[in-house]
């Protein structure tokens, strides 16, 4: 489970955890060409990952989820706007015969594309108004069970959310 970090208020106004495989969104690949409405013959481009859905799935659900015990508990969920401040920890799938000695993820995925597809699926979850709020990541890592402090159990995402307040 994710530990606090120094100096941050402990109470997110948002904080989840999501088990499933995290998928990378940003590379495309062209599959066929398809017409505009105008006419014009383009590319059909596609995510390159088969992963992304499901994992924006999986954070969606999870995300609606937390927003109906958020509903149910104090009457109302209200959307988070304005500056946000965020933390994100991803847990990947380890690889069947990972080296003893390492200390780090640092193969495919890249942790920007995780971070991309996590973001787009809470705007589409409600969670906030756009993921464009961000202005700050307070801590963001990949890793794989039992690899360091904020490594979860098996393969999936600790996150939490802040308002910046003055």
């Amino acid at each position: 489970m994710t530990q606090p970090v120094p100096g941050l208020r402990p109470d997110a106004d948002f904080a989840l955890t999501v088990h499933g495989i995290p998928g990378p969104q940003g590379s495309k690949k062209v599959q066929g060409k398809r017409r505009t409405k105008t006419g014009k013959l383009i590319p059909n481009l596609v995510e390159s990952s088969a992963k992304v859905k499901p994992w924006r799935e999986a954070v969606g659900d999870a995300a609606q989820k937390k927003i109906e015990k958020v509903v149910e508990d104090h009457g109302q969920f209200v959307k988070l706007d304005g500056p946000l401040e965020a933390i994100m920890h991803f847990t990947l799938p380890a690889p069947q015969r990972m080296p003893k000695d390492r200390v780090a993820h640092t193969t495919y995925p890249d942790l920007s594309k995780l971070l991309r597809s996590t973001e787009d699926a809470l705007t589409q979850a409600g969670v906030w108004a756009d993921d464009a709020r961000v202005i700050r990541y307070l801590d963001l890592s990949k890793t794989y069970p039992g690899l360091g402090p904020h490594a979860l159990d098996k393969p999936g995402v600790t996150l939490l959310i802040w308002r910046v307040r003055p």
